[in-house]
Order: structure tokens, then sequence, then C-alpha cells
């Protein structure tokens, strides 16, 4: 279970809507593909990007089934099962094994806060239930909990838990991780802006949406990184750099679709209470997107 399918650049396809803000399956496999065959190294649908808390039970289910099969095989998929319930994270999480994926993405959504008893029993009572490997999404931002790496430490010792995926922001974590954990425990970067910092530190991937925009400067920068170009990952990453800032700053499906949509590519509509960037946002972006040609 410790030998990882995943490294590099595992890109977050977003979950686009039509205008009535149904799930558009149709479009959201063209939108995968692009990833594919972009070069990205794994997928990971339902994840931030992919509003997997927006979606209901049917909509999830689709958005998994539609993944296993537009990917065909090409590249591993790592499906995200999160849920407020472990009942209902059991659930998702036994749909997505038996839909063909590779792994499944876990972080403890609260309300109520956690304890660490209560987050290690959760993720046990799911891994009780499938074969395939969980990684460990620790993001306080977006899941109201932070697990500190002594409790990552604690789940890893749960068997199928086998990878962690840090978003926190704090690169002295990830360092930490490494030095605790070794070389057998991969773990990811979800920081965006610290993808030059976590890769340094011995991050084996990094999760990101960036590849929907800028598939080609989030290889270069792994590139030089598996070289161990400093060089040129440095001038890979800073070229990337005010890019990956607005996209955390705007909200990853505005940004996205925004994205999408100035480069001539139809991005969907989003849905509601989320709305679009406003003229100004856009503009902005622009200028961003023009500065990377």
């Amino acid at each position: 279970m410790k030998n990882n399918l995943f490294k590099g650049i595992i890109a977050y396809p977003i979950t686009p809507f039509d205008q009535d803000e149904k799930v558009d399956v149709i479009l959201y496999k063209k939108l995968l593909e692009r990833l594919i065959v972009s070069g990205a190294h794994a997928v990971a649908p339902l994840g931030s990007t992919g509003v997997m808390p927006y979606l209901t039970d049917e909509e999830k289910e689709a958005i998994t089934v539609a993944t296993i099969e537009q990917v065909k095989g090409r590249v591993p998929v790592l499906v995200g099962v999160s849920n407020l319930t472990t009942e209902r994270t059991v659930y998702h999480a036994k749909f997505a094994e038996k839909a063909g994926a590779n792994a499944v993405m876990i972080i403890p959504m609260s309300y109520w806060k956690l304890t660490d008893d209560e987050i290690v029993q959760h993720y046990d009572a799911v891994a009780k239930q499938i074969s395939i490997p969980i990684m460990a999404y620790n993001n306080p931002a977006t899941g109201g909990v932070d697990m500190s790496p002594v409790l990552l430490k604690r789940l890893l010792e749960i068997p199928n838990v086998t990878m962690i995926k840090e978003s926190t922001g704090d690169v002295q974590r990830m360092h930490y991780l490494r030095r605790e954990l070794g070389e057998e425990v991969a773990f990811f970067n979800g920081s965006n802006p610290l993808a030059l910092a976590a890769f340094a530190a011995g991050a084996a991937g990094w999760c990101t949406a960036a590849p929907n925009l800028i598939p080609k400067l989030n290889l270069e920068l792994y590139n030089a990184i598996q070289k161990n170009d400093l060089q040129e990952a440095q001038k890979a990453f800073y070229k990337q750099l005010n890019l990956l800032k607005f996209i955390v700053n705007k909200g990853l499906p505005r940004a996205i679709k925004a994205g999408l949509e100035i480069q001539g590519i139809e991005g969907g509509f989003l849905r509601s209470p989320l709305k679009p960037l406003t003229a100004s946002e856009v503009a902005e972006l622009t200028l961003i997107l023009k500065d990377l040609e």
C-alpha cells in the first residue's frame, strides 16, 4: 500500500453548471479531457475546485462515473469523498472504489469542532470499508479543522491512509512531515503559492487547479525539480506566481471559470451562492494571463 500511484501535477477539474445551475456532465468531460491531454499526471475530481460540498449525492456520483469513463485508465484518479457525517463519507468512498477510482481523498469537514479522537475514528471507519488508498487532506480554511502533524502521524497508522495533502500554507509543516515520515509516506502540496517551496521540502506532488489555465508552466516547474535544476524551477515558478495568488484569493471555481472564458474556452456557469468575477477582476485576470503568453 505504501507504493504510491500519485506524483507530479495532480489536476483539479471544475464542476461546470448550465444556466439552470444543473451539473453539465458533457462539458465536464470536455474540460477533464483538456487536463489529461495537457499532461497532468493524475486528476482529482470533487475537491474545492469542483465545489464538492455544493453537490447532491447523485451529482457527486455522476461526476465520479463521468471521470472514470473519460479517463479510461490513462492517469490515476483521486476522488474527493468528504462529508460532514461518517456514514455519507463511507458511502461515497465505497461508490468511488466500485466506480474504479484509484484512491479517495478525505478532509474532516466540521460544523462542531472535532476532537483528534473523533477524526481518527472517522478515517478508520472509512478505511475499514474500502481497500483503495486514502489521502488525508488538511485544509482548515475550507474544512474548519486544522490537523496537527501529530494527528496526521496517528492517521497514517491506519493501514490504507497512505498520503497526506497539506494545504495550511505553512512550509515548516512540510519540512516536519518529510523529516518525521521519511521517504515512505508521500505528502502533497495543496497551497498554490507554495509550490516551489513544497517541492523543495520533498512533496511528491502538487494538487492544483492551475493546469486548467497554465498546464505547460506547471509541468515546467515539476520537470525542473525532477532534474534538480533550481534556476529553471525558480524561473517557471515566479512566472506563474501572480496567477497562483489570484486564483486562490478570488476563489478557485470563480477564477478558473473566468480564466477559461478569457482563453476562449467554455467554462459553464456557477451554482449559487457563487457568482462570477466582477468586471474589474476579469480585467485583472486578463492582464495576468496576457503576461504569461
